[in-house]
């Protein structure tokens, strides 16, 4: 597709970056709609119905608040459903985000297990790592995350890819 085509079809992208976020947000306030803290998978099952690019925005929307609040280890404990974890790791790929794909999916096979026998006597995520002396371990994924996350821009690079992404492939994120 040419830009005259997609500008004509996607009127979004005729704005700047922040006016463009807002396109997408707006369009995930709409259709991204559940509870995505769910563990019943509702909220993945959801997301199914999306175009892959809007998929994986949503999905990884999720994943972008915890790194900016918390931690990609402390994300499994609030966003483990299996399900949207798949979807989450799929966005990351989609997005071109491979480096921190390939952290995510560390962070799961340290957090997912010990998580699946969690009771609320365990405590946090970050108590349960220090349990299992694996709080060093968490720790540094959380550093390469948070790198990967923010590599001294001040910027989102998923945020950042999003707009890349819709740029490119705005039949994926808007539909047809």
């Amino acid at each position: 597709m040419d830009e005259t085509f997609d500008a004509q079809h996607h009127p979004a992208l005729q704005k700047d970056d922040a006016g463009l976020m807002e396109e997408i947000f707006a369009l995930l306030t709409v259709r991204a709609v559940g509870d995505p803290y769910s563990d019943d998978g509702s909220f993945a099952a959801t997301l199914a119905s999306l175009p892959s690019g809007l998929r994986a925005m949503a999905a990884t929307h999720w994943l972008d608040i915890s790194l900016t609040l918390d931690s990609v280890t402390w994300h499994f404990g609030n966003f483990g459903e299996p399900h949207l974890v798949a979807q989450t790791e799929a966005g990351l790929h989609e997005l071109g985000l491979h480096d921190l794909a390939a952290c995510f999916c560390d962070a799961k096979e340290l957090m997912v297990p010990l998580l699946a026998k969690r009771t609320e006597a365990d405590g946090d995520p970050y108590e349960i790592l220090e349990a299992n002396e694996l709080r060093a371990d968490g720790d540094a994924l959380d550093r390469r995350a948070w790198e990967l996350h923010d590599p001294g821009s001040g910027k989102s690079q998923i945020y950042e890819a999003w707009t890349t992404y819709t740029r490119q492939h705005p039949e994926l994120v808007f539909g047809e």
